[in-house]
């Protein structure tokens, strides 16, 4: 089955980085489970309460830059957390980052601090230009 982005999700997509968007609409058209796009680009401010309720660990998050996405599995009109999903949408996301030779890493294959709805553009092939200050 073919799935596709809904408003919402398209939406958040948008402000991201074009590389990270075209991975994630190939991805989309390719998964065998269906998800929806969580958060995109963040607000220090956003991210300063993430960090503080232990849902982040840093301040220097890709998703500040519209570097980085989460996903939820979308499974009968619902986010659910199961990990085998992301499993799933994580074979998706890496196909279509191959077939556009675009890199892309997943914190589910982090070491510490596994973060199974995100992906990001890797910092050493998307550096920014200029650190915020």
């Amino acid at each position: 089955m073919a799935y596709q982005f809904g408003k919402r999700s398209l939406k958040r997509l948008s402000p991201l980085h074009p590389d990270l968007i075209k991975v994630m609409k190939r991805a989309i058209e390719i998964t065998a489970v269906d998800f929806t796009v969580l958060e995109g680009r963040r607000t220090i401010e956003r991210q300063k309460t993430l960090l503080a309720q232990g849902a982040s660990t840093t301040m220097r998050s890709r998703h500040l830059t519209g570097h980085a996405v989460d996903l939820g599995a979308y499974v009968d009109g619902r986010v659910d957390w199961s990990w085998p999903l992301y499993h799933k949408i994580a074979e998706a996301v890496k196909q279509a980052a191959a077939e556009l030779d675009i890199p892309i890493e997943w914190g589910g294959d982090w070491k510490t601090f596994k973060d199974g709805p995100h992906f990001q553009l890797p910092w050493s092939d998307y550096p920014l230009e200029q650190e915020a200050a």
